[in-house]
């Protein structure tokens, strides 16, 4: 049987490979992990014999996500940020108006934030051997640490050339059920999926990545899936997520192959089976779609009384309606949207922290311009949607950072930083805080580079 048709589709600049093939009543995003490639994955039988089969329970939605595969090489390595988009463009390019998204090893990371972002835009998720984050941390102390994770990721990169060390030191054990012919065909479909410079650009990205904070924030069906003895793969990681997000069901399969087209994988199409069948019947979960991850951002003008009392009531209307006109330009060049405006004040959500960022720092650089300065505040976290406005106790936590801004800063939340790893964007560390009529500190963060904001 042929392969299906490469198509592309344009996520902002960057042109996005992707493949459709099979029917049914659920569409099935399937997000693979670091190395994809959507034509070369046919000329492996075991996994194109695993993906017609996935095909078969509704209809599939391959992609290749931005610097890999067959879509546009990128410098550096995208955020979670920019790849949602990508799963976006392809899902508008489809017609395709929710999805199951499967999310493989860092696929799940992607999944899980979009599922929070854009519950509109999602029917369920499959995590398969999933990682909220890559290195250890009090609550998933078994992890890597730093260290060892930086050499694994130094050693992978110096080997690169190497198919043998490749099938013997990285694929081999987490592979086992696979022949040497087919490790070192895995190894070569890896090579061919992503360079050593972006795949080095991906482990230096993702050791900041964190996306612990968005599983309580997930609101629509989940199904955790891991196999109990992989190698470097802890089943604690599992039954971490699938205690996190609300709801979630956990199925742990018996066998040593990391993912889902390896080894024994009859029990896992009979889970897919029934737990597709119950999203399509809607049976069981109640989705909260009022409820979304946003970023909020809060700004103000620094001293606004003295330089109101200072220039006099007219002209302080006129530079008061040019700080306005710069900000809502700024917001819309970002894609935020204006929730509120009071006195100097602003209001704005973002469905991306790193745009939220960059946004924030323009409209410093644009009001300095005027002679003003503002303190802007942002933090990552569940909003109530309430008749087109937002609302709940992530706007609070928003208001209350903005709050203990100096003049010129962008200050943010741990959870908007630990969500832009790969961005580029440079913090420097504030502090433990407590918050104005929040019980629990924060730790917040200064923006001190943005390279979006130009």
């Amino acid at each position: 049987m042929e392969p299906p048709q490469t198509r592309y589709t344009r996520s902002g600049d960057v042109h996005i490979a992707y493949q459709v093939l099979g029917d049914g009543p659920l569409d099935l995003v399937y997000v693979p992990g670091l190395m994809h490639h959507v034509e070369l994955a046919w000329e492996n039988p075991w996994h194109a014999s695993f993906l017609r089969q996935l095909s078969s329970l509704g209809r599939l939605i391959l992609f290749d996500k931005r610097g890999t595969g067959m879509s546009d090489r990128v410098a550096g390595f995208p955020t979670l940020e920019a790849r949602m988009d990508d799963i976006r463009a392809v899902l508008d390019d489809v017609e395709s108006a929710h999805a199951v998204l499967i999310g493989i090893y860092d696929g799940g990371a992607l999944g899980a934030l979009f599922a929070a972002t854009y519950p509109e835009r999602t029917s369920a998720l499959v995590l398969a051997h999933a990682l909220p984050r890559f290195v250890r941390s009090p609550e998933l102390p078994w992890l890597e640490t730093r260290a060892e994770y930086e050499r694994r990721g130094e050693e992978i990169v110096r080997h690169w050339g190497d198919p043998d060390w490749f099938a013997d030191k990285w694929f081999g054990p987490l592979f086992p059920s696979m022949t040497r012919d087919q490790l070192r065909a895995w190894a070569r479909y890896f090579r061919l999926s992503i360079s050593p410079g972006s795949a080095a650009a991906y482990w230096k990205a993702n050791v900041d990545l964190d996306v612990c904070d968005v599983l309580p924030l997930i609101r629509v069906p989940t199904l955790v899936m891991s196999r109990t003895q992989v190698e470097r793969s802890d089943i604690r990681t599992a039954r971490y997520l699938a205690e996190q997000i609300p709801g979630a069901r956990l199925v742990e399969l018996p066998g040593s192959d990391h993912g889902l087209s390896w080894g024994n994988t009859e029990p896992v199409f009979a889970e897919l089976e029934i737990f597709f069948a119950e999203v399509a019947e809607g049976k069981q979960w109640e989705v909260e779609r009022e409820r979304v991850l946003a970023t909020v951002l809060f700004t103000d003008i620094a001293n606004a009384t003295i330089r109101a009392i200072e220039l006099g009531d007219r002209a302080w209307s006129e530079l008061l309606e040019k700080h306005h006109d710069a900000v809502r330009s700024q917001l819309g060049h970002f894609q935020g949207k204006e929730m509120d405006t009071a006195g100097d004040g602003f209001f704005a959500t973002f469905d991306g922290p790193a745009r939220a960022i960059s946004s924030a720092c323009a409209i410093r650089e644009s009001v300095s311009e005027l002679g003003l300065e503002v303190r802007a505040g942002l933090h990552t976290g569940e909003c109530e949607l309430i008749d087109g406005k937002v609302g709940g106790i992530a706007v609070h936590i928003g208001a209350r950072i903005a709050a203990l801004a100096e003049p010129g800063e962008v200050l943010v939340s741990s959870t908007v930083r630990d969500l832009v790893a790969g961005s580029g964007i440079v913090f420097d560390d504030r502090g433990e805080h407590r918050l104005k009529g929040i019980s629990e500190g924060w730790h917040l963060f200064r923006v001190s580079c943005s390279p979006g904001s130009t």
